[in-house]
């Protein structure tokens, strides 16, 4: 699996606007058959940082994503809203996806 996580700094002016603003660059992607997830959260400290997960299967459906119109597209809706240029962490591992966590579990009802 490919996993990347991607820090955007937003624009305090169009932070708000951030989410409606890569929607149709997230459903796209979501679409694509190498993708396993792609998950956007929004910083608790500052709320002008997104950082962004996603899972491709292999390099294949990496370069799938990078080469689509819908991710020159959603680059370039982006390009207008960063403040600064995004932070990234690209890593290939062996686990195919989201595992259970050893060290917690639910408690009661």
């Amino acid at each position: 699996m490919i996993f990347i996580a991607v820090r955007f700094t937003v624009r305090p002016d169009l932070a708000d606007q951030w989410l409606d603003l890569v929607a149709d660059f997230t459903a796209a992607t979501r679409a694509e058959p190498g993708n396993l997830f792609f998950d956007w959260s929004r910083g608790v400290d500052d709320p002008n940082v997104f950082t962004l997960l996603e899972g491709f299967v292999d390099d294949e459906a990496g370069a799938v994503h990078v080469g689509s119109d819908h991710f020159a597209a959603g680059l370039a809706a982006m390009a207008g809203a960063v403040a600064t240029t995004p932070e990234i962490i690209n890593v290939k591992t062996e686990q195919p996806g989201w595992g259970p966590m050893a060290e917690l579990a639910p408690t009661g009802a």
